[in-house]
């Protein structure tokens, strides 16, 4: 889709996708829709990093630098480098030492070669990670402990994470179609992306985030809740603490899996949190499923949403086909959007909500 927000959300508007039939026996044994960079796309870094990091570190370096290159007067001092990823290095499972997978030594690989503090953490929580790890680096600054967070969100497609989720049959058939009646399951994908908060007085953010929250429905290890509720507990308290009500909302990115119980759940918590009127998108249609990247990337076209005051079109969507009469955005339009709601929830039960507003 890609190398920057520009292209990718040039790439949206002109309703291209990153999904592709992929026949790769060592990826998976059978054809595959996905998104995935090809040889010729991938960026290029230094040479010497190039040899000692892994595919997954040089998607977050190349990640990193383009957004503190667009970010006046950052600097390193009182600054937190947080990562965000479920599997990270996990293609090298019993093929390097144990430490080298810990997502703790590519974070300090990764902040070293973008010349980050050593102080950095980790966010390693199912698919809500990046916006787990937006909430997180909110926190810190919201508690005066760091002027500036550098937030970093990847994962990549591989034989591992496509095993997984083939178990658990969830795989489409085709190009998925969030909240569509005729979903059948989810794409994968990878990417990266990185958001850098700020509460240093001067900066020039292109939105404002102002409240987040999450909940666990301790449902199932990997079903979601069947009423929505717990979601609409996460998306209550991050309402709270931004001091709004739901009819403020302008655009919800959902998490929109395209699976049947995830896109149900989620229509189910939007109606009980009265947010059916506000225009709803997922991503999944474009990208696929990222994991740890995806509430970042999620959230990083949502802010270019605010920015430019543009809905973003759900690819894949049709008919409705959950219980709730969400308003699914199919078009891209001109409208003054000034809160928006970006959603995210993952196995083990999790869910987390936040809250952006227009810079």
């Amino acid at each position: 889709m890609g190398l920057s927000t520009h292209e990718v959300w040039s790439h949206l508007q002109q309703g291209k996708t990153g999904l592709r039939q992929i026949e790769d026996e060592f990826l998976f044994p059978r054809p595959i829709t996905a998104s995935a960079f090809q040889e010729a796309q991938w960026p290029a870094i230094e040479e010497d990093l190039d040899k000692h990091l892994s595919a997954f570190e040089k998607l977050c370096v190349f990640s990193i630098r383009e957004a503190m290159s667009r970010c006046e007067g950052l600097e390193a001092g009182r600054c937190l480098f947080i990562l965000s990823s479920t599997k990270g290095n996990i293609e090298w499972l019993d093929a390097v030492p144990d430490e080298r997978l810990r997502l703790s030594s590519s974070a300090s690989l990764i902040a070293q070669a973008c010349g980050l503090p050593k102080v950095h953490a980790v966010i390693s929580q199912a698919c809500i990670s990046g916006v787990a790890a937006l909430i997180y680096a909110f926190r810190r600054l919201q508690q005066g402990a760091y002027d500036t967070a550098i937030i970093c969100g990847a994962d990549r497609l591989t034989p591992f994470v496509l095993a997984g989720f083939s178990s658990f049959q969830a795989l489409a058939q085709g190009p998925c179609k969030p909240f569509d009646v005729l979903r059948d399951g989810i794409n994968l994908g990878e990417a990266a992306a990185t958001i850098v908060l700020s509460r240093k007085a001067g900066a020039m953010p292109l939105a404002l985030m102002t409240g987040g929250a999450s909940s666990n429905d301790a449902n199932h290890i990997s079903g979601p809740s069947r009423n929505g509720e717990e979601l609409a507990l996460a998306i209550r308290m991050a309402l709270n603490e931004s001091g709004i009500q739901s009819d403020r909302i302008g655009a919800i990115s959902a998490h929109g899996t395209a699976t049947l119980y995830n896109d149900e759940m989620e229509s189910k918590a939007f109606a009980l949190t009265g947010l059916l009127h506000a225009p709803l998108h997922s991503i999944k249609g474009y990208l696929g499923h990222t994991l740890g990247a995806a509430g970042m990337v999620e959230s990083a076209l949502l802010i270019e949403s605010l920015r430019r005051g543009m809905t973003i079109p759900s690819a894949g969507y049709e008919h409705l086909g959950v219980s709730q009469p969400v308003t699914v955005s199919t078009t891209s339009e001109q409208t003054d959007i000034r809160y928006a709601l970006k959603t995210a929830s993952g196995f083990g039960g999790c869910n987390a909500a936040a809250v952006f507003a227009k810079a």
